[in-house]
């Protein structure tokens, strides 16, 4: 079963690769959406405001700020192995 990854909904490009690779995409609407992902994928500016960075996520938080789409799946790839 491939990984459970929650992306804030602005980063649609974001979303679209990681469908493309079988990755359940959740969009992070809220801070509970992040509960039983794998890993989260936040813009900079909003990672402390949606405390996703507190205990509600066992996964990592990737920081989408500067990053290609494809970069940021290589880290979520490097993240869920």
């Amino acid at each position: 079963m491939m990984a459970k990854i929650g992306v804030e909904p602005s980063l649609t490009n974001v979303q679209v690769a990681l469908k493309e690779r079988g990755y359940e995409v959740v969009p992070l609407r809220q801070e509970s959406d992040a509960k039983g992902c794998d890993c989260c994928v936040v813009t900079g500016q909003d990672a402390n405001v949606m405390g996703i960075q507190t205990a509600i996520t066992r996964g990592a938080v990737i920081d989408a700020s500067g990053l290609t789409a494809e970069e940021i799946c290589q880290k979520v790839e490097a993240t869920v192995r």
